[in-house]
């Protein structure tokens, strides 16, 4: 409960994590301090922090946790049963139409094993929001408290709905994108940097000006197809529409722009077996979902 309670900053979101009441976790917290003699935290009405003792404990406990889940993973890799918790943190869309389906087949394959699923565009912290693995598009950076592994890197698009394109016509470079409406995707205060080709069929990095603006692709989708604007959007999503005809790709023969889509984890010695062998599903499966 100490460990919990200071990755999930306070008590009270410790014990929603532990399925407790705020006063359980504060109780065995101030008999854990009562034991030890010394003061975890500082506490005041508004704010909770360690103190350097409990920080020098939790670094301990840590320790102590990681070696009884490597514990955990050996037993678990010597019988070859999944079994257990695992919690996967996936982009919104990404994560429910192509990921999704395949972590549900996975647990529907290991009976035994509990899978949750969180949705969120955010990029979550893995260890202090307690996942074991999380789906992340686009760059990674530079951190070394994850391991990775690219699953996939599925390309995007320029499209607009026939109607669009009949009335104000293709652009033929890049310079003519300023003549059309642009659905741009913006989020925290500012829009995503388009990567075209251009003539030569280099990629070019694009920033929108636009007074059409969304902070979901689904709803930009929706939008081109009422022949509101040219939007970018992974092939993925809108494959469909330029199926049925309500969307047409516009460069299609050009060099297309490509996402990298990463599994990653905490950096840990011993990979549990569910985690290791839903790694391996997601890799497997998850490319050819984009062959077609």
């Amino acid at each position: 409960m100490f460990v919990e309670a200071v990755e999930a900053g306070g008590f009270a979101k410790a014990a929603d994590r532990l399925s407790l009441t705020r006063s359980a976790v504060g109780k065995s917290v101030a008999r854990l301090e009562e034991r030890l003699g010394v003061r975890l935290f500082h506490r005041t009405t508004r704010t909770q922090s360690l103190t350097e003792d409990g920080q020098q404990y939790y670094e301990r406990c840590i320790r102590a946790i990681e070696e009884l889940r490597a514990g955990e993973a050996l037993l678990e890799s010597g019988r070859r049963e999944v079994a257990g918790k695992l919690r996967v943190s996936l982009p919104v869309l990404f994560g429910r139409y192509c990921v999704a389906p395949i972590l549900r087949a996975y647990a529907r394959q290991h009976p035994k094993l509990e899978l949750e699923l969180s949705f969120n565009d955010r990029p979550v912290d893995l260890i202090a929001d307690g996942f074991d693995l999380a789906v992340r598009s686009g760059a990674l950076g530079n951190g070394t408290a994850l391991h990775a592994r690219r699953l996939v890197s599925p390309r995007k698009a320029l499209c607009a709905s026939p109607a669009y394109i009949s009335a104000r016509g293709e652009p033929h470079s890049l310079a003519d994108l300023s003549e059309h409406d642009l659905l741009d995707y913006w989020r925290n205060d500012h829009g995503l940097i388009w990567q075209l080709p251009d003539a030569t069929g280099a990629l070019v990095g694009i920033s929108v000006t636009s007074r059409l603006r969304f902070d979901d692709l689904e709803a930009i989708s929706d939008a081109a197809v009422e022949g509101m604007g040219l939007a970018w959007l992974p092939f993925w999503l809108i494959r469909e529409r330029i199926h049925q005809g309500s969307l047409v790709e516009v460069w299609g023969d050009r060099p297309n722009a490509a996402m990298d889509c990463y599994v990653v984890w905490p950096t840990n010695q011993y990979l549990p077996l569910r985690s290791r062998l839903a790694i391996d599903a997601l890799a497997a499966e998850l490319p050819r979902r984009f062959e077609a």
